[in-house]
């Protein structure tokens, strides 16, 4: 190729661009524009709109007939195939409900809430009462004073390991008193 001109010189071959060559250029010419086009389309949702480019590309490659004369694709038919992949997108979005909290139903409770939760934390303080006093003081630093092990070795005055043991086995016997009175825990 004569690097002056640009034209080929007699006797070299030219490089017949391939089909992916096509593809790839379609992309670094009509990709920053269709993305552009199909964020405002997504009202701004970067993820939907790359899918739906990448989409409408992989469509392109499978339909030579959208190709110009000159081995292009043509821009027309490449926005046409974006807007309608966007609108399946969109209208595929709407149509799953989107899950939302209601705080409300969180916030309502009835007497029988209350009675059942007074009934709970009286019956778990209970058995906690009856717990041996090594298992009870040690569950209490753990859990309802939120000590760090070290802090509960330290106040109760024994080993970190003992701490984590006697934690272990108060569970367990809170668990048992617990299921033997009809709680499930």
């Amino acid at each position: 190729m004569d690097p002056a001109s640009g034209n080929t010189l007699p006797g070299e071959a030219t490089r017949v661009p391939t089909y992916d060559d096509a593809l790839r250029l379609a992309y670094e010419t009509h990709g920053p524009i269709l993305l552009n086009y199909l964020l405002r389309l997504t009202m701004g949702n970067r993820g939907m709109a790359e899918d739906i480019l990448q989409e409408t590309l992989m469509r392109a490659w499978n339909h030579p007939e959208a190709r110009t004369e000159d081995g292009q694709w043509s821009r027309g038919w490449l926005f046409t195939v974006a807007r309608r992949i966007a609108i399946d997108h969109i209208r595929s979005a709407q149509g799953k409900p989107t899950e939302q909290l209601d705080e409300r139903a969180e916030s309502r409770h009835t007497a029988a809430d209350d009675i059942d939760r007074m009934i709970n934390t009286r019956e778990v303080r209970s058995a906690v009462a009856r717990l041996p006093e090594r298992l009870r003081s040690a569950l209490i630093e753990i859990y309802f004073q939120e000590h760090s092990v070290a802090e509960a070795a330290q106040n109760l005055s024994v080993p970190e390991g003992t701490v984590k043991s006697r934690t272990f086995y108060a569970l367990r016997a809170l668990h048992e008193d617990l299921t033997a009175r009809g709680f499930h825990v």
